[in-house]
């Protein structure tokens, strides 16, 4: 509508020109001069009402674009104006100067949100380009680091040298884990760096986190359910013991005037042997139970070799083959290639196999169809794994984390040793054994190798 406005009273303008150009012409040739004259001052004030039409569109657009760009948002065009081309153009630079005052605000908006967000995480994050100068960094990382303001990451050579040799280094540009000691402290942190382009510029963001405090909470939540473990078993075990310790002695404190033949009879006697037995029992329980703690960080070094996968769960699935028949399990390998291996001790890997199996085996007493898969290959990451799978019940999310404590059990006579010790052997050998289950559905114990 401005556009066709604007139009129609420039074309206006410009056929007025035109009319009254041939008319100063004509009349000039007709030597009729005063009305010459007057179609000259036709041509004249037409002219000056074109070029002040076209100066004041400029003039405000120019106005317009330059509070824009320069944020300010209080200009405002008169929307009262003679001229309905003007009035209309006037209400659409207001409109649109809202338009985009809202869209600022927005994203003002947005950008505080995002900065607060950033700035309360409890990760180090920062940014700086090819020249080294720090454009962005949260007030995590200059705690992380105790320095600042951070403007130059030459500033980190006053931090750490590798540090700064990392992140200047575009070789060394990976996850890197770092120690920086201080007169207070000694962190360990975890640096990742990533370049991005943003508005044609290459940065580089890097990440940093403290890992030192996370695995020292990790270490005291795995402490304290450890000790929690032990102490239950512990008291279960020393708890009948003071109990009959307690019965036993009562038989031999005897009232006054009262001889020890007079007080003692064979019903007390069978007792206190009994109860002497049953103490014996106890004892030889615990000591059974400190001993298989002792074993469990007593495992030797492993000895590796390579081992065919193939072969390894051959021999898995021949000593597992008679609880296949008893239960009526099927017992199946899968996806498993002749080439796969593993650098591994044979021994130790067998051992754990062996435990997951029998723990799986287990789990399918109450299933009409139950069935243990085992699986091997390489996952996306180059890893060698062997899954062992099977269709019992599952386990719940309440006790996934408790699984792995040593002496943590959910079966009736079991030692809670089986999977910790697994999980211990994983270790030794710079892998992993992991757990995922669906209730009712699957449960999965991976070894990554």
């Amino acid at each position: 509508m401005i556009s066709n406005n604007f139009y129609l009273h420039t074309f206006i303008r410009v056929f007025i020109i035109v009319v009254c150009a041939i008319g100063f012409v004509y009349y000039l040739l007709e030597e009729t001069y005063i009305i010459s004259a007057l179609f000259f001052v036709g041509i004249i004030a037409t002219a000056v009402s074109l070029v002040y039409i076209f100066n004041t569109t400029n003039q405000k657009l120019a106005r317009f674009f330059l509070s824009v760009k320069s944020e300010d948002f209080s200009l405002k065009f008169p929307e009262n104006s003679n001229i309905k081309s003007i009035r209309n153009l006037n209400k659409s630079l207001n409109s649109l100067n809202d338009i985009v005052q809202k869209a600022h605000l927005d994203n003002q908006l947005k950008e505080r949100y995002y900065q607060e967000i950033i700035n309360q995480v409890n990760i180090g994050i920062m940014t700086f380009n090819d020249k080294g100068h720090i454009l962005f960094a949260n007030p995590k990382i200059e705690e992380l680091l105790n320095y600042k303001p951070l403007n130059n990451i030459k500033q980190l050579l006053q931090v750490d040298e590798k540090l700064y040799e990392t992140l200047k280094n575009p070789e060394l540009r990976k996850t890197k884990l770092i120690q920086l000691t201080n007169e207070r402290e000694k962190k360990q942190i975890a640096i990742k760096a990533t370049s991005i382009i943003l508005q044609e510029q290459e940065l580089l963001l890097v990440v940093a986190q403290d890992i030192e405090s996370e695995l020292s909470k990790k270490e005291v939540d795995s402490w304290t359910r450890l000790f929690r473990v032990l102490t239950h078993e512990i008291m279960n075990t020393i708890t009948p013991i003071t109990s009959i310790s307690q019965s036993i002695l009562k038989y031999y404190k005897t009232p006054e005037n009262v001889s020890l033949e007079e007080h003692i009879d064979t019903t007390k006697i069978e007792n206190t042997v009994r109860g002497l037995e049953i103490i014996g029992e106890q004892s030889i329980n615990l000591m059974e139970f400190v001993q298989s703690y002792r074993s469990l960080f007593s495992i030797p070094k492993p000895n590796k070799t390579f081992i065919r996968v193939e072969e390894l769960l051959e021999k898995i699935a021949v000593l597992m083959r008679q609880e296949e028949i008893n239960m009526k399990i099927i017992f199946d390998k899968e996806g498993i290639t002749s080439d796969l291996k593993i650098f591994a001790d044979e021994k130790q890997i067998s051992q754990v196999l062996i435990n997951l199996v029998k723990n799986a085996i287990d789990s399918l007493k109450e299933v009409e169809e139950g069935e243990v898969i085992l699986r091997a290959g390489i996952t996306n990451q180059e890893v060698p794994f062997v899954k062992i799978t099977d269709n019992g019940p599952g386990i719940v999310l309440e006790i996934m984390d408790e699984i792995f404590i040593p002496f943590f059990t959910t079966k009736n006579g079991g030692t809670g040793i089986g999977l910790s010790l697994s999980k211990h052997i994983m270790h030794l050998h710079g892998g992993n054994l992991t757990v995922t289950s669906i209730p009712n559905e699957e449960t999965t114990f991976m070894l990554l190798f």
